[in-house]
């Protein structure tokens, strides 16, 4: 029998072909269903095939995900715990597969090198074995672990009798995800996933059942004064019992120390060899001062959970990120997170003066590598009509950090801003499944989907950004961006009345916020109130960004509005304003003006 089953669908036939070609090469036996034989039910061989195979690679995308013999396919992998994800195309797992470690083979033709595929590989291997070509020369004895290490880090808690303190339990659990990360013989749960467990009983045993984790690192925090205390334990999942634990108790100046022994204990205490490189990459912390580390994290904290549309918000995390870097000039993610902000208060509250592109260009001088500073670059290149160098800027963003939050979103928003809608769900749909708390993405999703007339996941997408919404406003009651977008959602859900109330709430807690502002008039067109719209709208246009026009120029949410004369004067507005001509405007509606209009000037 087969060592490895591919579940594909059937318009991604070609790549299914490349991997099993790819891994007969490497000496496994692999099973497609184009060798399906004639005189035997397809889902009998189907059955027999999985029970014995001893991995089962999944390749998901677009069209797998509305494939009910791949669900099915990794359903049955998922029960017998020989299940192997990639995404094809950036799209996530459907649910509950998207609990489980899934590789991005997003670009694969078919290359060994490609990181993703690698660790498919690897998984593969841990699996079904490692296998040596009939020809190839006796090598070292394998050092693949017998069975596949996957730990998931649950967020620590934090002990400090301070909830405001709680940025910082939450920056050393996140560190130490990613120190652990870059162990090539450790498999980590995502951070999104891990942190979807934070404030839930939890039983270990049940994680290793559904995720595959086999072990299980928690802890606690508790900071005062100069003094931190951090109490780690690694359990095995299956077994239950406790495989390492420490406590230590230091000065906050040894809180990178603490990080760095933490990681190579679990190395040790699995028996697992930590590579030079791998031990340079856990020790590199971009700062030596821990004061600078506590302020970013402490920036980062307003950064995700702030109030995204709010310039206080923004001016909040440039102030302390401006106090990281004046205790230490050559912190990178300081630097970069301050860009990050800076770019929000430039772009998305028409404050011009602000510049963004320096501290982004000091991030990049100091580490090339660091993704979200070519988020900023792009947003640069995008304003300036450049958008292919934009697009490069953000291809490398992509190939140093594939899982970064930032990144996924900027890549979705251009992509969506040169009007490809359905070429920015696939990132849309990581940014949101990489914070728990996105409801913006979740929303623009739900844009994405109605544009391209799928019923079924504009539902989805609308119950998400509404759950999530409530969840936060709950806890945030003046969060005025998370109000009007959740009443673009309950449009969109026909609940009129709800959508009404939400609205109200919104224009009466934050009504000079232009990002709710914009949304919310986004709801007025669903609900067919144009001139309410139109309300809203017209004083955020005297003060619009080219890249905020060129947002509200490709989004299907205005199509009901441009025939009204209204919105083509203030499109001219803006336009006069930033001294351009249509031909800065992207798609084929400024392709029909320019022809209307005859030749038009640089």
């Amino acid at each position: 029998m087969s060592d490895i089953f591919i579940s594909y669908a059937r318009p991604n036939e070609p790549l299914a072909k490349a991997a099993g070609e790819a891994l007969r090469a490497a000496g496994y036996r692999v099973w497609r269903d184009d060798e399906l034989p004639a005189h035997r039910a397809y889902s009998e061989v189907i059955e027999e095939r999985i029970k014995s195979a001893k991995a089962v690679l999944v390749l998901w995308s677009n069209d797998a995900v509305r494939s009910q013999w791949v669900r099915a396919e990794a359903d049955a992998a998922r029960e017998l715990g020989t299940l192997v994800q990639v995404s094809i195309d950036g799209v996530l797992p459907p649910m509950p597969f998207n609990q489980i470690q899934c590789a991005d083979l997003m670009g694969w033709t078919g290359e060994a090198s490609l990181p993703g595929w690698q660790k498919a590989v690897s998984s593969i291997a841990s699996l079904a074995g490692a296998v040596a070509l009939p020809n190839a020369p006796a090598g070292p004895p394998s050092t693949t672990p017998a069975r596949k290490v996957v730990i998931c880090v649950l967020p620590f808690l934090n002990m400090s009798g301070d909830a405001e303190q709680e940025y910082f339990s939450d920056g050393i659990s996140e560190d130490i995800i990613t120190d652990l990360a870059k162990v090539s013989a450790l498999t980590i749960v995502a951070r999104n996933i891990a942190f979807a467990f934070k404030g839930k009983q939890i039983d270990n045993g049940a994680l290793g059942r559904d995720l595959g984790v086999t072990h299980v690192l928690e802890g606690s925090v508790r900071k005062a004064g100069e003094r931190v205390r951090i109490n780690a334990q690694l359990i095995d999942a299956a077994a239950g019992h406790q495989i390492w634990a420490d406590r230590y108790d230091r000065d906050l100046t040894d809180i990178f120390a603490i990080q760095d022994e933490i990681s190579k204990a679990i190395v040790a205490a699995l028996q697992l060899k930590l590579l030079p490189r791998e031990k340079k990459a856990i020790e590199h912390r971009g700062t030596s001062s821990p004061e600078a580390y506590n302020l970013y994290l402490l920036a980062r904290q307003h950064w995700i959970s702030g109030n995204k549309g709010d310039q206080r918000r923004d001016k909040v995390v440039v102030r302390i990120c401006q106090q990281a870097v004046a205790i230490d000039p050559d912190y990178a993610r300081a630097w970069a997170l301050m860009s990050l902000a800076q770019c929000e208060l430039r772009y998305w509250h028409g404050i011009a003066s602000v510049d963004a592109l320096t501290a982004a260009e000091r991030a990049l001088s100091l580490d090339p590598e660091i993704a979200e500073a070519y988020c900023v670059r792009a947003r640069y290149l995008q304003e300036e009509g450049k958008f292919d160098e934009a697009n490069e800027a953000l291809a490398t963003a992509l190939r140093h950090d594939p899982d970064s939050w930032e990144v996924n979103k900027e890549v979705a928003f251009l992509t969506f801003r040169q009007g490809q809608v359905r070429e920015a769900i696939p990132y849309f749909e990581k940014a949101t499944a990489l914070m728990e708390t996105d409801f913006h993405d979740a929303n623009m999703l739900n844009t994405c989907y109605s544009a391209i007339g799928d019923g079924e996941n504009v539902r989805r997408t609308a119950q998400l950004t509404v759950s999530r919404i409530e969840k936060i406003v709950a806890q945030d009651p003046s969060n005025g961006f998370a109000m009007g977008t959740g009443a673009y959602a309950l449009a969109a859900l026909g609940d009129a009345r709800r959508a009404r109330e939400w609205a109200e709430r919104a224009m009466l807690i934050d009504p000079e916020n232009a990002s709710m502002r914009y949304n919310l008039a986004c709801g007025m067109v669903r609900l067919g109130e144009l001139d309410a719209a139109f309300e809203l709208l017209e004083p955020q246009f005297k003060e619009f960004s080219m890249t905020q026009l060129l947002h509200c120029w490709v989004d299907p949410d205005m199509d009901r509005l441009r025939d009204d004369p209204r919105f083509d004067a203030m499109v001219n507005q803006v336009l006069a304003r930033h001294g351009v001509t249509r031909n800065a405007l992207p798609g084929e509606r400024s392709a029909q003006a320019e022809s209307a209009s005859g030749p038009q000037g640089a």
